[in-house]
């Protein structure tokens, strides 16, 4: 069980870096097509997504070989954390650049925000129903 644990958070890992990559060429593809300066809100938007996605795959390891009772606990407080997480990010952002990027920093980063919240709906979902 405990290498089951192990090859799945190593699999999340994987699944959010494909994810995050992705999107990354996606909005680098933008930035060509439209020629928008979007380089900063995806290095930003990039960084947190696999700081977060990392996180949470090691701290799941964790909890789920050492008591996998507290697992529902666990999916509420890494809501809860993401989410006010993704709030600093987008604070320290607002503090720090100018105002006539922030929505397209806004648009980038909910973008990222979105499709690591899908990939950890579904991959644990997965997991649960199995």
């Amino acid at each position: 069980m405990t290498m089951d644990i192990q090859k799945l958070s190593v699999a999340y890992i994987r699944q959010g870096l494909m994810v995050t990559v992705a999107l990354a060429l996606i909005a680098f593809l933008v930035m060509q097509v439209k020629y928008l300066d979007l380089l900063t809100p995806v290095i930003v938007s990039v960084a947190f997504s696999l700081v977060v996605c990392v996180s949470i795959a090691l701290i799941w390891r964790r909890v789920a070989q050492r008591s996998a009772d507290s697992l529902p606990t666990f999916f509420t407080a890494v809501s809860g954390f993401r989410m006010l997480l993704a709030l600093a990010v987008m604070f320290v952002y607002y503090l720090v650049d100018t105002q006539d990027s922030m929505l397209r920093f806004f648009m980038v980063f909910i973008a990222f925000y979105f499709a690591m919240l899908a990939h950890h709906s579904i991959f644990f979902a997965r997991i649960n129903n199995r």
